[in-house]
């Protein structure tokens, strides 16, 4: 399926992105950075991730409750 892509940013963009990896077609350098980005936002780790991580980290050490914080945060509103 073709695309076409228009605007002088882009065009720019592209231009830049060939200079810098010696590519000369513009298609191939567009699909390089998408595939690269691609790549590098599946390996990123996520916020639940993240969060998680935190989060068992600090019931670790005692800052936080482990498991389920309903309670907790029932307690916290003062709906317990």
């Amino acid at each position: 399926m073709a695309m076409l892509i228009k605007g002088d940013e882009i065009d720019a963009l592209v231009a830049k992105y060939c200079a810098m990896t010696g590519l000369t077609n513009k298609s191939e350098a567009v699909r390089q950075a998408l595939s690269a980005q691609i790549s590098a936002l599946s390996t990123k780790e996520t916020l639940t991730d993240r969060v998680g991580k935190l989060r068992d980290r600090a019931a670790a050490e005692g800052f936080a409750p482990a498991g389920d914080d309903k309670a907790f945060m029932d307690d916290m509103w003062g709906e317990s």
